[in-house]
């Protein structure tokens, strides 16, 4: 029973804070601010926004045979079909549960090609950490590129005294969970413990893969897919079609964020887009518009490809 409520309540709360934030930000707009919107949508070039879908798509082709690389070593060499499906249903199941699809794509592999179940996350948990790897350097050109703008924006809401107050309860915070996870022996620390030695095996196994150089290509590949798939949507209106680089790398580390951290940026995506690119000029109803138009198009291909995946994994392997 407890399990079951947990569950809920990890499905339900961030569900519930994304359509909640949603609610409450829209209700403030006026209705020439909803015309504006609207309008925004109405002139929108949808087919930049198909192009750009193809190429998050093409990403998931790339994902899934570096995947590959990682398997190999341990002797499997799964069906690219299968690999492929495996992941589409991932962020499907990311859509509701966060998180949730890593373990769906390890029991899709393990059922379709016979991978062990603790294996296939290894090589997941190892993916997740080279993914973060590339995301916090994606941040720092980001932040390097509009220092002045973004610490400006961060004094400007937050006194240096009450910052630098709050960087320092942030280091002894850290300090003392770290401690009490050595020490403690609560089962929530011992799960965090687990948690930890599971990242820094799966950060040492990259020394692993046979082709450490096409892992390292491939992994920048996806990225850069991921971020070409953004740019090309900014040419879906013609206000947005001329955003300086910095902007775009900056709106796009925004988003990266609100993708992984939630479920797939339900609520949160579009008013967190539109929130950054406010800070560099551009109007309100047209960050909403783009952030709608951008996290709309990318969510639709997932559940697309999500019911492909399902349907279509039984098929391929039909004996």
């Amino acid at each position: 029973m407890k399990k079951t409520i947990s569950k809920a309540l990890q499905i339900g709360i961030p569900l519930v804070l994304g359509i909640a934030l949603v609610i409450y930000f829209y209700a403030q707009f006026t209705p020439q601010q909803w015309a504006e919107m609207m309008g925004h949508f109405q002139s929108a070039k949808y087919g930049y926004l198909a192009l750009a879908v193809s190429l998050s798509v093409l990403s998931h082709v790339v994902r899934s045979h570096r995947w590959h690389l990682l398997l190999q070593p341990m002797g499997y060499n799964p069906r690219l079909i299968n690999s492929f499906f495996a992941v589409c249903i991932a962020y499907f199941m990311n859509l509701f549960i966060p998180k949730s699809g890593e373990l769906s794509r390890a029991v899709s592999i393990n059922r379709y090609e016979n991978v062990p179940l603790n294996k296939a996350l290894g090589t997941i948990i190892t993916e997740r950490v080279i993914d973060l790897i590339f995301l916090i350097f994606f941040t720092v050109i980001a932040i390097s590129l509009q220092y002045d703008v973004l610490f400006g924006y961060v004094r400007e809401k937050i006194p240096m005294t009450k910052l630098l107050v709050g960087l320092v309860i942030l280091v002894l915070l850290v300090w003392l969970g770290a401690q009490w996870l050595k020490k403690a022996q609560h089962r929530y620390a011992q799960k965090a413990r687990d948690f930890m030695r599971g990242l820094k095996t799966g950060m040492l196994s990259i020394a692993h893969v046979q082709k450490p150089g096409l892992f390292i290509v491939e992994s920048l590949v996806v990225w850069l897919l991921y971020l070409a798939s953004f740019f090309t949507a900014t040419f879906a209106l013609e206000q947005t079609a001329v955003i300086g680089f910095d902007v775009l790398i900056i709106g796009f580390v925004v988003g990266s964020f609100t993708f992984a951290f939630t479920n797939s940026g339900v609520g949160y995506y579009p008013l967190a887009i539109a929130g950054i690119l406010s800070l560099f000029g551009i109007p309100e109803t047209l960050g909403n518009a783009f952030g709608w138009l951008v996290w709309t198009s990318n969510i639709l291909s997932i559940i697309l490809l999500g019911f492909v995946a399902f349907i279509g994994l039984p098929l391929v392997n039909k004996k």
